[in-house]
């Protein structure tokens, strides 16, 4: 019999992160064959501005996993996330199509295409569609509605979008390393595969991913995503105020960010950092209070990325939201888990998505954005 190998591929703004991951017939959970690590080039808060540059990075990222892990990757399960990234819930409905009135997946299907038929998709790729609401005739219908009978059905659906000219040029600059897209899944939902429990996901909690350029959130209940945003602020914006509060150079400034020895006087270090993480989390608030969950998270805010390993971050997170806040640990297969560096987590996170697909074989051809929804595979997942 063949290996069970899956590569996941983090294509960041600063970082290309791969992770090679095999799963044998006696494991619960993947282990980490190999990784590799390139420095991104070609590409800001997420969009690729020069294809070249972008799969040069990509090229040398993987074949730094191969050489770890030992395997030639042929294919992968490719994260997406940057500003382009969008979340919007949109409500739909249906009649039921049976003479007996019993809902079928027809009707579920029917009702999540007048959802999308309702979303403002110019110029947009559908990458995700995740139910998260049922009603028949009118009243609330907690899990599946399907074997129910009704008249009416109707439902409130997350679409996660990006844009299309994005979507495309990313994909196309991985291939140019002669791998093979199978499946692309937005950052923060792999990254919520490694750095949230099941528990945390089902009660209430934001997931926040603190990357150079950009800062993205999804927010979960009931073990669905059920919001996400990205905003275009980072951890590098932390940095250039230090260089330039100071006037050095940006590594010193990287260093001092990251707690490194100070020469400089540490409450003015301190206001600098302090005043870029308030802008962040005034925009984390603000998204909260629009959709109806500030402070009303009892598993609070996990911390990802890294701009995460911050010192000061965790108070401060805490502090402005008024929820819990920690750094993100590895809650899947900690045991295997060659690095605690969340920063990591996305990469990782495909491979956990890619061992679960129970999807047909596309024959051998790259998935280019189709719709589905990852409600029933999800909550399969562990732990």
């Amino acid at each position: 019999m063949g290996r069970n190998i899956v590569t996941g591929i983090d294509v960041g703004t600063h970082t290309v992160r791969v992770v090679v991951a095999e799963l044998s017939p006696d494991s619960g959970s993947p282990h980490i064959i190999g990784k590799g690590i390139a420095e991104s080039r070609g590409l800001r808060n997420g969009y690729i501005m020069n294809s070249t540059e972008a799969a040069r990075s990509i090229r040398a990222a993987i074949r730094n996993a191969e050489r770890s892990a030992g395997v030639r990757i042929r294919t992968v399960f490719l994260a997406i996330g940057g500003i382009s990234l969008e979340a919007a819930t949109i409500p739909g409905a249906t009649m039921i199509s049976r003479a007996d009135g019993e809902v079928t997946d027809l009707d579920l299907e029917n009702a999540l295409n007048t959802c999308e038929e309702r979303a403002a998709l110019a110029n947009r790729k559908v990458i995700e569609r995740v139910p998260i609401a049922y009603k028949l005739d009118g009243k609330e219908v907690y899990g599946r509605p399907i074997g129910m009978k009704g008249t009416k059905l109707e439902i409130r659906t997350l679409f996660v979008t990006c844009v299309e000219q994005h979507f495309n040029e990313l994909i196309e600059a991985v291939e140019e390393a002669n791998v093979e897209v199978e499946d692309v899944i937005p950052a923060p939902i792999a990254a919520s595969l490694v750095a949230l429990t099941k528990r945390q996901r089902t009660v209430g909690c934001l997931l926040a991913n603190i990357g150079a350029e950009t800062v993205s959130i999804a927010v979960f209940e009931d073990d669905l995503p059920m919001s996400l945003e990205v905003f275009p602020i980072g951890s590098t914006d932390i940095t250039n105020d230090i260089a330039l509060g100071f006037r050095i150079p940006l590594e010193e400034a990287e260093q001092l960010k990251m707690g490194g020895s100070s020469s400089v006087p540490k409450r003015k270090l301190d206001d600098i950092i302090q005043a870029r993480l308030s802008d962040i989390f005034d925009l984390v608030e603000a998204h909260l209070k629009k959709i109806g969950r500030h402070g009303l998270l009892p598993a609070g805010i996990v911390l990802t990325g890294g701009g995460a390993g911050i010192s000061t971050i965790e108070d401060f997170a805490k502090g402005a939201l008024e929820l819990p806040s920690r750094l993100a640990e590895p809650t899947f297969g900690t045991k295997d888990i060659p690095f605690q560096d969340s920063s990591w987590f996305v990469a990782y996170g495909l491979c956990i998505f890619g061992f679960n697909q129970t999807r047909p074989s596309r024959g051998g051809q790259p998935i280019k954005g189709a719709l589905r929804s990852i409600a029933s595979w999800f909550k399969q997942l562990l732990p």
